[in-house]
């Protein structure tokens, strides 16, 4: 595993712009914008990075990485049709006063650290997420998306030459 991709979902996979246009799709579970993953699989397949997923939605999966919700299953469609798939997850570090809040930007770097930690065989990786995540190491390798948007081509050339 030389490349990896740490992946948040909301506001990189959907947008702001996307879930007020979609609100049928949102009710049905849908709430993956399918040509934000189309963009993300040409991302893996240039650069043969993995996806670890540091998301809240990995809350949604059980410890073979199948989905426990609707929503994830509609990811894992969707991810299926660009032949990607989730390799790993970060540990949670998530406490409940966090999980209260929904502040899960204070951990999520510790996370990602402790995960590669783990993994020395990683040579480059980079972080897509539209949240600042409050430590420089992170800062060097994160493409910060905008929820208004989300993941962009110009968001995937940047985590491209990251990689």
């Amino acid at each position: 595993m030389g490349k990896v991709i740490f992946l948040d979902i909301d506001g990189v996979l959907n947008s702001n712009l996307w879930n007020a246009a979609h609100q049928k799709e949102i009710e049905d579970g849908m709430l993956i914008d399918a040509e934000k993953v189309h963009l993300l699989g040409e991302l893996s397949r240039k650069t043969k990075a993995r996806i670890i997923l540091h998301s809240g939605w990995r809350f949604w999966l059980d410890g073979d990485l199948n989905p426990l919700r609707k929503e994830a299953e509609n990811l894992q469609r969707l991810f299926r049709r660009e032949g990607l798939v989730i390799d790993d997850v970060t540990p949670d570090y998530s406490t409940e006063e966090i999980k209260k809040s929904k502040k899960f930007s204070l951990v999520k770097a510790d996370e990602i650290l402790a995960w590669l930690d783990g993994h020395k065989e990683v040579e480059k990786w980079v972080v897509l997420d539209d949240l600042d995540l409050h430590h420089p190491e992170i800062e060097r390798h994160q493409v910060m998306t905008n929820p208004d948007t989300g993941l962009t081509l110009e968001d995937v050339y940047q985590a491209e030459a990251m990689l």
